[in-house]
């Protein structure tokens, strides 16, 4: 049977684009995703790839991927190699569409020559204070630079030498030659070129002078014939800028910039910087720890790309500036893995339960779905039960709550599958902590033989002691303890660590089949939430990181906050 394909959200960039599409002004719309390879792409990045990739689906075009690589001091080899695995896992694919704005360094030189040429670009002399200082204020315009009326012929003498290395880092700029009385900060006599001594991944050393972003990116669109050039809102102060340098240099094609809002989630830092430093000082364990923002992150910990997608899409295209619950991304992450995962049994605080009118030795096997009804999945599994059992400590207590429903003295629960256990003695360390639990069972009660009958307002999960896999279950949460972490300004982001973001169960115990599972294969363990077995994991011992709780996992935080 064919399922009807729900037709593409509709957002104000793609009316801009379905509108240049009928208007006859574009025949093909391409797009492209340029990151700057001096980090790991984070959750915020995820929308701009399924954006720009989606859009340029949707309408049968292309998009790009290109490393906007013009910082030689903050990019690495393996920031690019880290990106393009990062977008192939949200599931997008540039075929041969790949572009490094390094490989335009040439033309990017040439550009700066007209432009000096056309007299609308300079060779200055100050320096970064003093260009802060020439620049004035929102309210005040700026001063020009006293270097701006050199001639045509000491400017390029200056650029050509600047080229050769003849002159020490951060002691001239090339500047365009626009209005220094601009309202638009962005167009007072902003740089083009600076000067920079480094070793460049991919150009090697065969530059001393670098573009500067602004100057670069829009070059780079129009080389490639990018139609609709789709960049966040903080951009939005520099498209002037974007259309000047295009229309100074007379480039043929002239992509359109619109400008859309961030992807921001609560209790989340996305600050590139913030987050290498806290890769670099070791406050978190590398940029995919599951904790971490980054995509690398977000897939360890075991999110899916399509409920990223779907996030995406839910969250929507707008101009304005939304911060999103991670109750919200939860959701889509649980929608998602509920038709995939499989269930079985996972006791993270193991509790040792013994059925003292159970046959000493004697294993039986009990047959548990993988999935319910209301998934439809097939297969089923397995499950060994025997005289000794485990069961969460939280499902026993000594002195319950009223309306407390799982096992306590003298009470009843059905284990899940399973018969109906009744507690009849515990067992305490010298402490007097509880290490073990003796109960009696009902053999009349067996699930899936009849004896359902009997019932219990109790179920409680487990797994067969002596057959059980010992494992490192690592429980995540958010981050931070305020909502938006990168806003704070007067407190050292550390201190707002949520120091309940990782707690390791060095010795949960899992069931059986469980034996079998792959690095990367995701389960729901019943009543717990669901799992992914870690790059972590050896033959010997397994590690599963929690994905997502089956309830709200994120209470506790924003109560903090």
């Amino acid at each position: 049977m064919q399922t009807e394909e729900l037709a593409p959200p509709v957002n104000f960039i793609r009316q801009i684009v379905e509108e240049d599409i009928q208007s006859g002004k574009h025949k093909t719309v391409v797009t492209r995703f340029p990151p700057e390879p001096n980090g790991y792409l984070h959750i915020g990045h995820a929308k701009s790839i399924w954006l720009n990739f989606s859009l340029a689906q949707s309408f049968g075009g292309v998009c790009h991927l290109r490393m906007d690589d013009t910082n030689p001091l903050k990019e690495d080899k393996e920031y690019v190699d880290a990106i393009m695995r990062d977008v192939r896992w949200l599931g997008y694919d540039w075929g041969n569409k790949e572009f490094h704005a390094a490989d335009y360094f040439q033309q990017f030189y040439d550009f700066a020559v007209q432009l000096v040429k056309g007299g609308l670009a300079y060779v200055c002399d100050l320096s970064a204070d003093e260009v802060r200082e020439y620049r004035g204020t929102l309210t005040e315009p700026g001063r020009n630079s006293p270097n701006r009326g050199r001639s045509v012929e000491e400017n390029l003498d200056l650029l050509e030498r600047m080229r050769k290395g003849e002159f020490g880092d951060g002691s001239r700029t090339l500047r365009a030659k626009i209005d220094m009385a601009s309202p638009n900060i962005n167009l007072r006599d902003p740089a083009i070129y600076r000067i920079r001594k480094a070793h460049h991944h991919r150009a090697g050393d065969a530059w001393s002078i670098y573009p500067m972003y602004d100057y670069a990116h829009c070059i780079s669109d129009s080389l490639e014939g990018i139609t609709h050039s789709i960049c966040t809102l903080e951009f939005e102060n520099h498209r002037p800028l974007y259309d000047w340098f295009l229309d100074a240099l007379g480039l043929p094609c002239h992509p359109q910039q619109i400008e859309f809002s961030k992807l921001k989630l609560h209790y989340t830092m996305l600050g590139k910087r913030k987050l290498r430093e806290m890769v670099m000082t070791n406050v978190v364990q590398g940029w995919d720890d599951p904790r971490m923002p980054t995509i690398a992150g977000i897939r360890r910990r075991g999110y899916t790309p399509e409920a990223i997608r779907d996030l995406c899409e839910k969250v929507g295209v707008t101009k304005s500036e939304v911060w999103t619950e991670l109750t919200y991304l939860a959701e889509c992450v649980r929608a998602d893995l509920n038709t995939k995962a499989k269930r079985v049994m996972g006791v993270l605080r193991p509790l040792k339960v013994v059925l003292t009118n159970y046959p000493e030795g004697k294993l039986e096997e009990l047959e548990a779905p993988y999935f319910p009804e209301d998934v439809g999945l097939p297969g089923s599994r397995m499950v060994p039960f025997g005289r000794e059992l485990y069961i969460e400590q939280e499902d026993f207590m000594e002195d319950p709550p009223k309306k407390y429903f799982r096992l306590q003295p003298g009470g009843e629960v059905r284990l899940r599958r399973a018969y109906i256990i009744k507690c009849e003695e515990v067992v305490k360390d010298d402490q007097g902590n509880v290490i073990e639990v003796r109960c009696s069972y009902d053999p009349e009660t067996k699930s899936g033989a009849g004896g359902e009958a009997r019932k219990v307002k109790g179920t409680v999960h487990w797994v067969e002691a002596t057959t059980s896999l010992e494992a490192e279950v690592r429980l995540y949460d958010a981050l931070f303890t305020v909502e938006q972490p990168d806003n704070v300004k007067d407190q050292d982001y550390r201190e707002l660590i949520n120091p309940e973001s990782l707690i390791t169960l060095p010795k949960a115990r899992l069931e059986l089949s469980l034996a079998e599972a792959q690095v990367g294969d995701r389960y729901q363990f019943e009543r717990q939430g669901f799992f992914i077995k870690d790059q972590d994991s050896t033959p010997e011992r397994a590690v599963y990181n929690r994905i997502v709780p089956l309830k709200d996992g994120w209470a506790k935080v924003l109560k903090k906050g």
